[in-house]
């Protein structure tokens, strides 16, 4: 009799959490779709009547053959270049194809740009991609932003990147505004962009006001590019002394439970020690050099 007690209560107590896990579900899965439809739509993407046209790429049905083709010459030509800068491309994103600005809105939550990108906290990612404007720039800048989630995680990667820095090293695959494929030569480009959209240096934006997403995409369209070439010239500096081996080893300690100011002056201190180059200042650093905000 104990037994069967026992039973009977086990069975209760799976019971309610049964109905406690569907009425959780039930509030869950609406809430979700309301807060973060974009995402929602990027999941379900295999039940749409988008086409799977090769592994983990989904192209509208208003591309027509000819666009299919030139669009996946052009994804593989960005990926060579994410695979270059990142030794060795780790990220496989599900790449959505729009046709339409309708499309493109409705998977990227957007009416504004060529590519977005999206993450979730359970490890998928996506990169939208719009037929408008559509090259290489704009898919490797997208898929440098998913590198960085797929090696740090979602929750490291919204919490303790200052998006300066996650736009920063996507423009180093971005060749839109500056070309230079030399590291030194680019820093100097985007020092003379800078200069330009700050009028010689008088209205600058510091990156501590840049760190959020909220804070670098505030503001009318010149605060928004004044943003982008703040985080090119920083980025581009920074990796003037350490290389692609910094960026590794910087996001490689962060894994490791180091704090992203803590390795990123660091790893900067220890290669200008070993450094024999000589870069004219960073107008972003105060007198103290080694002092940076997030």
């Amino acid at each position: 009799m104990p037994h069967l007690k026992t039973s009977q209560l086990t069975k209760s107590r799976i019971a309610a959490i049964g109905k406690f896990l569907l009425v959780g579900l039930v509030f869950v899965i609406p809430g979700y779709f309301f807060l973060y439809p974009q995402v929602f739509y990027c999941q379900v993407i295999d039940f749409s009547n988008f086409e799977k046209i090769k592994t983990n790429i989904y192209a509208s049905p208003d591309l027509d053959a000819r666009q299919r083709v030139h669009m996946i010459r052009v994804i593989k030509k960005a990926e060579a270049r994410v695979d270059s800068f990142w030794s060795g491309k780790q990220a496989s994103p599900k790449v959505i194809l729009c046709g339409t600005s309708e499309e493109y809105e409705k998977y990227c939550q957007s009416t504004e740009g060529a590519g977005c990108s999206l993450g979730t906290p359970w490890g998928q990612s996506f990169v939208i991609l719009n037929a408008q404007g559509l090259n290489a720039d704009v898919i490797s800048h997208e898929m440098s932003h998913v590198e960085i989630f797929k090696r740090l995680g979602w929750w490291k990667t919204t919490t303790e990147i200052p998006q300066w820095f996650n736009e920063g090293t996507a423009l180093m695959l971005d060749k839109r505004f500056v070309s230079n494929p030399d590291s030194i030569g680019r820093y100097l480009e985007y020092t003379d962009e800078w200069l330009y959209q700050t009028g010689g240096g008088q209205n600058i934006l510091e990156l501590e006001n840049i760190s959020s997403v909220k804070g670098f995409f505030s503001g009318n369209q010149k605060q928004v590019m004044l943003a982008y070439m703040t985080s090119g010239m920083e980025v581009s500096y920074w990796l003037a002394y350490v290389g692609n081996n910094g960026l590794l080893k910087l996001l490689s300690e962060m894994k490791n439970g180091h704090s992203f100011n803590e390795s990123y002056l660091e790893i900067e201190k220890e290669a200008r020690e070993r450094s024999k180059i000589k870069l004219p200042a960073n107008p972003l650093r105060v007198a103290d050099l080694n002092k940076i905000h997030e």
